[in-house]
């Protein structure tokens, strides 16, 4: 089924993906508990044309955050990822209550658009053993999966939120791209950790617990990451994450 837009549509329009032909998702498709009276299996919104509607489809956003399960990695440097999907949970009233494709699920929307939240519970080094396998139950495309990962290269706290990149030599990232097939076209929210001090052992580095120092700027950190998912989800990637990186290029520089 095609789909015909009105230019006088497009302010409404930024806020949502138009795919060229309709998608059809399994019947597994539902979402959480809020707003259950206008749920279903797509979100539409339905606009007239001269007495003509046409509607609009929703492509769903998958949104991963990387980490390790078990409670020996909570709170370590390696985890934020799951820590900002929790975030994303709680502000979103996203339950995760569900087991698939190895990965701990949560179905809801942010505004219109539905996102699936996925923290994979293979550990980091096999992520891609769940993000393959959702995104393609799903038929989720590559532009619409987030992920979410720690990034030593960044100071402690920062975050970059891009529309592709590499693996950085991050395990979890290479399982990823992995199972898409080899693709690195999906966006990325990077949460810096900090490089090791001196000569310390950069796994026991990524295992370590975040000090009360780091613990304060991660969580600032996460607070600010939900926002700019928000705004990614519902407007892709415009001025306002340009602004939103930039920011965070230099927060914790002094003027």
């Amino acid at each position: 089924m095609n789909i015909f837009v009105l230019c006088i549509f497009s302010s409404m329009l930024h806020a949502i993906s138009v795919p060229s032909t309709y998608i059809s998702y399994p019947r597994s498709w539902c979402f959480g508990q809020r707003n259950t009276e206008s749920t279903r299996l797509c979100l539409r919104a339905s606009l007239p044309d001269n007495n003509n509607g046409f509607k609009v489809e929703y492509t769903p956003w998958l949104i991963v955050g990387l980490g390790n399960p078990g409670n020996k990695y909570h709170g370590t440097r390696h985890n934020v990822g799951f820590e900002m999907i929790d975030q994303i949970s709680r502000e979103e009233r996203i339950p995760l209550n569900t087991i698939q494709s190895k990965a701990l699920i949560g179905i809801g929307a942010i505004g219109e658009v539905p996102i699936l939240l996925a923290k994979p519970q293979a550990y980091m080094n096999f992520s891609g053993e769940s993000v393959g396998p959702l995104a393609a139950y799903y038929q989720v495309p590559l532009r619409h999966i987030l992920l979410i990962y720690d990034e030593m290269s960044l100071p402690n706290g920062v975050l970059r939120l891009q529309p592709k990149g590499g693996h950085g030599h991050h395990n979890g990232v290479k399982s990823v791209m992995g199972h898409l097939d080899g693709c690195s076209q999906f966006p990325r929210l990077c949460i810096g950790i900090g490089n090791p001090p001196g000569s310390m052992d950069m796994k026991a580095y990524l295992l370590q617990k975040l000090s009360s120092v780091e613990r304060t700027q991660i969580d600032e950190a996460l607070e600010q990451g939900v926002e700019a998912v928000r705004s990614l989800v519902l407007n892709g990637f415009n001025p306002k994450i340009t602004r939103f990186n930039l920011g965070q290029k230099y927060k914790y520089h002094k003027v």
